[in-house]
């Protein structure tokens, strides 16, 4: 298990600390050859979805060793095809915050130029998921995972009523908690 966490924490710290600290910090050290805004103290709001990313970032990173007994890295996948936790709602969490973080970012460095980059990373992260990972993962997991895909959006979690009147959802494809029908 400590060699399964060691590897995880190369994968966390090269590929995501690439994209999330390394690149955004070229970015903005370009300084003032690139185009800003000025949002004055409302730019504080942005290290709430940085904050909000990094702990789902954290999160999945977990389900991964645990669940999945993996690392997120293509190199070294999951063993278990992880569905749980985050993953019950949308099937990229991970992606999802990256984009959060980075918008975030965009927001507290008041920077059009991380903006862009952040659209540049999101469509990266889709040609990724549909060019390489979901066909990977449907040869990797075959039914269960075409199950999965069938159930559990790819970026944008569906929330549904409960039918308990009670207005509260439940994610999609999985039973409601147990003593709800």
């Amino acid at each position: 298990m400590l060699l399964l966490v060691l590897r995880a924490l190369v994968f966390v710290v090269v590929l995501p600390g690439a994209v999330l600290v390394y690149i955004p910090n070229r970015i903005l050290a370009a300084g003032s050859a690139l185009p800003s805004f000025d949002l004055g103290w409302f730019r504080l709001i942005g290290w709430v979805p940085i904050a909000l990313g990094v702990a789902v970032l954290v999160w999945c990173w977990v389900g991964f060793v645990i669940e999945g007994r993996g690392t997120p890295a293509p190199y070294d996948p999951p063993r278990q095809l992880v569905t749980g936790q985050l993953y019950r709602w949308v099937r990229n969490p991970m992606y999802v915050a990256l984009v959060i973080v980075l918008l975030g970012e965009s927001v507290a460095f008041q920077s059009l130029a991380l903006l862009a980059y952040t659209g540049v990373v999101w469509l990266a992260c889709h040609l990724f998921v549909v060019l390489y990972e979901e066909p990977a993962l449907h040869r990797r997991f075959g039914a269960a995972y075409d199950t999965y895909r069938g159930q559990v959006p790819r970026w944008l979690p569906r929330f549904r009523r409960s039918g308990d009147g009670t207005g509260a959802t439940e994610a999609p494809g999985r039973p409601p908690p147990h003593g709800q029908t």
